[in-house]
């Protein structure tokens, strides 16, 4: 099952939840950290495409200097996109592939949409919110600008695209009590499918 939201619509607590009930899960914003940590290839080429002021002074990715750079420039972002989604695919695949063969396995993945992913998933399923609501959820809770914010919700595909591509929807607009029993509905009936 492939899992997507756009930032800020709740897609991490929806995948903790889904973990508790057992679910095995891939999170590719967990994986794109891995395979771009020091000393991996990923992040030299990182370094080779953007230059050395991406690295921070302990030798690790300036995170916050990059996404600067490739939230306000498509070209940017595309290039960093070839170097880190394949590799994050490769590294999802080998932990698809340790997992019981009847596990539910959900990969957690931000552009599922963007990158064009979802032909590829038995199940798709969005974690929804407004976008005002998004908005306020990454100036209030993590900090952002609400220049920053708005940059990189424009940097992702539009709500109505992820919501095309939609099996089942989680909609996330209010508190976690009314969100945890959403979950306990997708489990249902993601187990349903899988028996079936």
């Amino acid at each position: 099952m492939g899992l997507t939201g756009g930032i800020g619509s709740g897609k991490s607590e929806v995948t903790k939840r889904l973990a508790a009930l057992g679910a095995v899960v891939t999170d590719a914003d967990v994986l794109s950290r891995e395979v771009v940590a020091p000393g991996t290839p990923g992040l030299a080429e990182i370094v080779e495409a953007f230059g050395p002021e991406m690295l921070a002074a302990d030798g690790s990715l300036d995170r916050p200097r990059l996404g600067q750079v490739v939230f306000a420039d498509d070209t940017a972002r595309q290039r960093l996109e070839a170097i880190v989604h394949p590799k994050v695919r490769a590294r999802r695949n080998e932990l698809v592939a340790a997992a019981p063969a009847d596990a539910i396995v959900v990969d957690d993945v931000p552009l599922l949409v963007e990158a064009d992913l979802a032909g590829g998933y038995d199940v798709v399923v969005v974690v929804d919110a407004p976008d005002e609501v998004r908005l306020q959820r990454l100036v209030g809770h993590r900090g952002m600008t609400e220049a920053d914010a708005r940059a990189r919700l424009d940097a992702q595909a539009p709500r109505e695209e992820r919501l095309a591509v939609a099996d089942l929807v989680v909609t996330n607009d209010t508190d976690l009590d009314t969100l945890d029993e959403r979950v306990r509905r997708l489990w249902a009936e993601l187990t349903a499918r899988a028996q079936a």
